[in-house]
């Protein structure tokens, strides 16, 4: 079996439970902030959605670096509405790459770097896991304590909720 065979599954079965999350997040709501130091509502939700931009760059380069000379512009949350748009176009993207990923498109060297020094160096396959999926699922579960902490219904992701019972 082809690796990319293995996680179309897995990465199909997330970005279902994603966008669930991200759809039950109320425009009136996006400000909210459980601390000083934490992303708003809004700017998780474009957060989670913009970690998919990650896998077709993953497949494609051999480094990213997070803090670049000159630094980079962070994206703008605009609307939850433009973020569920934006993550269903990043979703079809982040698929299509991973669909056309040959496995020795995989087992290439890939690092993490800030400001030019790297973090880590792992086969692509690792990152992939690891700093995209996982990352997302991540991110996810944060977003369903800022929909609980603002009486959201939080829908299922693995199985039932207190607010979706089987």
């Amino acid at each position: 079996m082809a690796i990319r065979d293995s996680l179309l599954p897995e990465l199909d079965h997330e970005l279902a439970s994603t966008r669930k999350v991200l759809a039950a997040i109320p425009e009136a709501k996006t400000g909210f902030r459980p601390h000083p130091k934490s992303f708003t509502l809004g700017e998780l939700a474009l957060h989670v959605t913009n970690v998919l931009t990650w896998l077709p760059r993953t497949l494609t380069t051999t480094e990213l670096d997070i803090d670049p000379p000159g630094g980079w512009k962070r994206p703008v949350f605009e609307s939850a509405a433009a973020t569920l748009v934006q993550f269903d176009e990043n979703a079809r993207a982040a698929r299509a790459a991973l669909a056309d990923a040959s496995d020795a498109d995989f087992l290439v060297p890939w690092t993490l770097e800030k400001r030019g020094q790297a973090l880590f160096t792992l086969p692509r396959v690792a990152c992939v896991r690891s700093f995209v999926f996982s990352h997302m699922i991540h991110h996810r579960g944060q977003l369903t304590v800022y929909l609980r902490l603002c009486d959201v219904p939080v829908p299922q992701v693995y199985g039932p909720t207190a607010d979706a019972p089987l």
